[in-house]
């Protein structure tokens, strides 16, 4: 089970970092689907590990990491519904 945990964190510091390069270097922008999943299953992975070794803090800032980016999804998806 530590190993797993283990992955899911590098896992999710993979897809953030991948996220924060395209956004940076103009390949996508901040508010497309794309970087919100992106930061949305990084920062779940992220929780997985920092929760299992005891580090609350990261775990309660990525849940709301996933907070704001599931935010961002639902304005775009209303926004794009005309409501």
């Amino acid at each position: 089970m530590d190993l797993t945990i283990e992955i899911a964190g590098w896992a999710g510091a993979v897809l953030v970092l991948i996220a924060y390069a395209l956004v940076s270097s103009g390949r996508i922008d901040a508010r497309s689907p794309i970087f919100q999943w992106l930061n949305i299953t990084g920062a779940s992975g992220f929780i997985l590990n920092s929760g299992w070794n005891g580090a609350y803090p990261s775990a309660a800032v990525n849940v709301l990491w996933i907070g704001i980016g599931l935010y961002a999804l639902t304005r775009r998806a209303e926004s794009r519904d005309g409501v």
